[in-house]
């Protein structure tokens, strides 16, 4: 039987959050479905939910439940049958998905490394000693204290407009966001530069957009197989591997990067304690089909490393 394809007067609900970067990437989703299906931007209809996530900006995500509250609200809609599909930043998305819902679409990655944003300095290593760093991601921040033990670190949530703000009302003198996002938005130009991986390791799956449907939609399931990446499906194989082994969340510092070399595969990880005082990390290769046994054992490895009490991040 043929697919029934959707229509203006049927269209495919897209589910995303409502900022500008979210609805840029449900606009990317619509527009490759539609180009792989010949069809006009009236077939699908965007619907924006709000997250308990986008609601709450004043509070660290780890006081308030952390990754899932940028997702919750999207998949309950999904399971109810109000939207189709829901697009996410990978990088937002925790390790396991409800029960009924399945994650294996992936579109082609984007530029993973972390933006240094500013409007005095050019460089990370520019900034003088005591200068203040505003950023919401205990990543970002266990790297940055880690790097720089003398920057002053401010919780900095909201998305990306809100940040650059902020950065304008000087509540901080730098900031960080993902270049991808960026990109995405046509805002390149802010980032004064881009921080290389070898430099800031990138919070896994960064840079990646991922397509989540329900396990039992089949036609969703034939159209989204359309518009896969496959590289970037391995590659994040690899790095939520690492990342579910290590039970990792937004509670918790945690870098890693799968990169591709013809059949080849690099795995570099990295975990911290949240201060910045220790770093622990591994770089391993091996084939593209063994991305997430890699990914296994090198969290078995950095845990075993780390020991007791390595991620409390009470006592910051």
């Amino acid at each position: 039987m043929a697919m029934i394809l959707p229509s203006p007067t049927a269209p495919l609900k897209i589910g995303t959050r409502g900022s500008p970067l979210a609805l840029a990437q449900a606009y990317e989703t619509r527009r490759r479905l539609g180009v792989a299906f010949d069809l006009p931007d009236e077939a699908f209809e965007i619907v924006v939910i709000k997250t308990t996530g986008d609601k709450i900006i004043d509070r660290p995500l780890k006081e308030i439940g952390g990754k899932g509250l940028f997702t919750r609200e999207i998949e309950d809609d999904m399971l109810s049958g109000a939207i189709d599909i829901a697009v996410h930043s990978m990088k937002d998305m925790p390790t396991l998905q409800p029960e009924g819902l399945m994650l294996d679409t992936y579109l082609p990655r984007e530029d993973v490394r972390d933006a240094f944003v500013s409007a005095e300095h050019k460089r990370l290593a520019d900034m003088p000693s005591g200068a203040t760093v505003g950023t919401s991601s205990l990543r970002r921040r266990a790297q940055l204290l880690n790097y720089r033990p003398d920057l002053n670190v401010v919780g900095f949530r909201g998305n990306v407009q809100t940040r650059l703000k902020k950065l304008e009302d000087k509540v901080a003198d730098c900031t960080f966001l993902a270049m991808a996002g960026l990109r995405r938005l046509d805002m390149a130009h802010v980032a004064k530069s881009a921080i290389e991986t070898e430099e800031m390791l990138p919070a896994v799956a960064q840079g990646a957009i991922g397509i989540e449907r329900r396990i039992d939609d089949s036609r969703m399931a034939e159209m989204l197989s359309g518009i896969h990446d496959k590289e970037t499906g391995q590659r994040l194989a690899a790095e939520r591997a690492f990342l579910a082994a290590l039970d990792g969340s937004c509670e918790t510092p945690i870098a890693g990067l799968a990169e591709l070399d013809g059949s080849t595969l690099r795995l570099r990880g990295q975990v911290l304690r949240p201060d910045g005082s220790d770093s622990i990390g591994d770089d391993v290769t091996g084939g593209i089909e063994d991305g997430p046994e890699m990914g296994r054992a090198m969290a078995a490895k950095l845990l075993a490393e780390a020991g007791d009490g390595f991620f409390d991040w009470r006592s910051l």
